[in-house]
């Protein structure tokens, strides 16, 4: 059974230095908190004909100085009754600028065919120009491992409630995990589009989606030798929920 992070010194000291100013800050405001969902989907392959639950979603707690989140995402296959993946993140962030956050915390996985993977995650979440949803991730796991993801979306008011919402997905590996199916470079991408509906005061949101995923690289050979899909279509019925 591997170690979850074999060097964890260097990893501890620079989030004891990110840490350090943070008694100070939470006590500067009033404490509140949150559960927002922004997926919560039942998704259909349209060339597999595979059907999967996905949800995505964090609970937060702390002030706008400090705040305390726990990240959830993950995909369950109707067909196979398992999960295919499933991703726990706790963090700390913090504002540094007037529209982004910093984080950092701890990463767990249970991904499909390997062992469960330990990271340590550092990161930036915000709006960027134009008013763009921005989340990039850095990870560093067992023995060093880096790796990194990108996460950009854009809501566009068609109405005062109807929202149509292009994504982007990205993930870039400096490591070969052939165990999960992991190769160096950039790993997999997608592309979605989807059209929601705000309702019940605009904290549900249901919608219907389209996303295309694709793998790339060696990470594309390695699906190619398990006999996987390269590229895949589905379309997506589900809720936005922010309480």
């Amino acid at each position: 059974m591997t170690n979850p992070i074999k060097k964890p010194a260097p990893l501890l000291c620079l989030i004891c230095l990110f840490l350090a100013p943070l008694p100070l800050l939470a006590a500067e405001s009033k404490n509140f908190w949150g559960l927002q969902f922004e997926e919560l989907e039942y998704r259909y392959g349209y060339d597999s004909m595979d059907s999967s639950g996905i949800w995505g979603g964090d609970i937060f707690y702390g002030t706008d100085e400090l705040k305390f989140r726990w990240l959830t995402n993950g995909e369950y296959e109707n067909k196979s009754s398992s999960f295919h993946a499933l991703g726990n993140e706790f963090v700390i962030q913090i504002p540094v600028t007037d529209f982004f956050d910093a984080k950092a915390g701890l990463r767990f996985d249970t991904p499909e065919g390997g062992e469960n993977r330990s990271y340590a995650v550092f990161g930036i979440t915000g709006l960027a120009p134009q008013w763009f949803e921005l989340d990039i991730n850095f990870l560093i796991g067992e023995q060093g491992n880096i790796s990194a993801g990108i996460d950009s979306q854009y809501e566009l008011l068609l109405t005062n409630r109807l929202i149509l919402t292009p994504s982007l997905v990205a993930d870039i590996a400096f490591y070969d995990d052939p165990e999960i199916g992991v190769g160096s470079g950039l790993t997999n991408s997608g592309i979605g589009l989807r059209l929601g509906y705000d309702v019940i005061d605009r904290a549900v949101s249901p919608y219907i989606g389209v996303f295309q995923e694709n793998a790339h690289g060696k990470t594309a050979d390695l699906v190619n030798l398990k006999g996987g899909r390269l590229g895949q279509m589905y379309f997506s019925l589900g809720a936005k929920i922010i309480y």
